[in-house]
């Protein structure tokens, strides 16, 4: 097997930190925002390698030759594309509340944008390719996010502590309505009664945030989360769906995984995600992007739900891998000493986020970089006191 370094691309967000990502690969911050690093064969920004002959994009790499650079089974179950895309992820403030669709809704709206004559990078495109997009996001330190509708009684209770009196109706339909019916009653008039949920945002909503986020009780760093989330759109009223969902705070090496239909938001800390290959995203709020409310609604699961954490199981010495159903990634971390055998299973990327571990003959990585494995050839040995996370496509059961 074969190793080639991957020459990356850095997506400078607004949301990003100006910091966390120079930190961790040990370079001068250049002052802007360093949202999140690529690594794959995305066509927006494929990672470039280097064979001899120059710099190339390695989706063009592997559409030339794919049985080769995939293997067959990978090529037959997704195509001439590299299924997943790898990332280190920076957030200094929220991200969109959003959510992604089922692979039929995703065949069915890319194809009625189609039909509609939608131009495909225009900005109410919604369904840009016809792929799902489930994902995993592993916290390299404390991690904060939203992930999925919180009961619909407790939310009400939670959004009773504010005082506000015009959110008293919609914590009688939280109280009183059956559930996935109160979640979607409140989550669309939120999104579409826009003068009382705008004058919310802009005015009692964000001190109140901040009151209940000082006020020392135990629920304060959800009320935190929130209040930081308000500043960070200040007059959203996206702010009252990502009030809905639940607060989640992970610690270094937890893992949140987020399924089609699950509302989730990534608000603060720096983690590595691996999603399938897709832009099939739906906001809700938190954004200065298109929302289409009826499209939203019709692909989010508005069954409260508590966060779907990924259990980690050993695969090998020092290696843990993360549990999903995903078809198209599967994430493990290798905590290096001695030498590890990196078998020969198909596209693989390998991700060093501390110390220094050799591939082989091959590259020396050093923490923020990376390297893609080709599915032709024979096994590797990984040497050297490093963390690596390591992406590949999972065995058909």
């Amino acid at each position: 097997m074969t190793a080639d370094l991957l020459a990356t691309t850095v997506q400078p967000y607004a949301w990003g930190s100006t910091t966390a990502i120079p930190e961790l690969t040990g370079r001068r911050p250049t002052g802007r925002p360093e949202a999140e690093l690529w690594m794959g064969a995305h066509p927006a920004a494929p990672s470039r390698i280097d064979r001899g002959g120059g710099g190339e994009p390695l989706d063009a790499v592997i559409a030339d030759d794919p049985d080769q650079e995939l293997g067959p089974r990978v090529a037959h179950r997704f195509g001439p594309r590299l299924p997943f895309l790898l990332k280190i992820l920076a957030a200094d403030r929220a991200l969109s509340v959003q959510v992604h669709p089922t692979t039929a809704q995703a065949e069915a709206g890319h194809a009625a944008e189609d039909a509609a004559g939608i131009p495909p990078d225009a900005s109410h495109r919604i369904y840009r390719d016809r792929y799902h997009k489930p994902e995993l996001i592993c916290a390299l330190g404390e991690f904060d996010a939203l992930c999925g509708f919180r009961d619909p009684r407790a939310t009400a209770e939670l959004w009773a502590r504010t005082g506000l009196a015009v959110l008293d109706p919609w914590i009688e339909v939280l109280r009183t309505a059956p559930a996935e019916q109160a979640l979607r009653t409140v989550l669309t008039a939120a999104l579409t009664d826009e003068r009382p949920a705008g004058e919310l945002a802009a005015g009692r909503l964000p001190v109140e945030l901040a009151r209940l986020a000082d006020s020392g009780s135990a629920d304060a760093p959800t009320w935190g989360a929130y209040r930081d989330a308000a500043r960070g759109y200040p007059g959203d009223p996206g702010i009252l769906a990502a009030m809905l969902l639940n607060h989640v705070r992970l610690g270094a090496g937890q893992a949140l995984y987020l399924g089609a239909g699950v509302p989730h938001a990534y608000l603060r800390g720096l983690g590595i995600e691996i999603m399938a290959n897709s832009d099939n995203v739906l906001r809700c709020g938190l954004t200065r992007k298109h929302v289409d409310t009826a499209a939203l609604t019709a692909v989010v699961d508005f069954r409260p739900t508590g966060p779907q954490y990924a259990p980690v199981v050993p695969v090998g010495p020092g290696e843990l891998e993360f549990l999903t159903p995903a078809e198209e990634f599967i994430l493990s971390r290798i905590e290096l000493g001695a030498p590890v055998e990196i078998a020969d299973d198909g596209p693989q990327i390998l991700l060093c986020v501390r110390g220094t571990a050799r591939i082989g003959d091959g590259p020396t990585l050093g923490p923020g970089a990376s390297a893609y494995l080709p599915a032709a050839g024979g096994p590797l040995r990984l040497i050297g006191d490093a963390t690596v996370f390591r992406a590949k496509v999972p065995q058909p059961h």
